[in-house]
């Protein structure tokens, strides 16, 4: 993971997911769990990036 990718993880978790793997279910699932709680957002981002 880049130093950009994990900015934009914990600043905008949903545009550092779209950035990687593109529209998808991961967007999708990122964009409800940052609606749902910025945290579950950021890690949800972190894990995907990571992998």
């Amino acid at each position: 993971m880049s130093i950009l990718t994990i900015i934009l993880s914990v600043l905008l978790p949903p545009l550092a997911v779209f950035l990687n793997h593109g529209i998808g279910k991961q967007f999708l699932l990122s964009v409800l769990l940052t609606i749902l709680g910025w945290l579950p957002g950021v890690i949800h981002a972190l894990y995907v990036n990571g992998k």
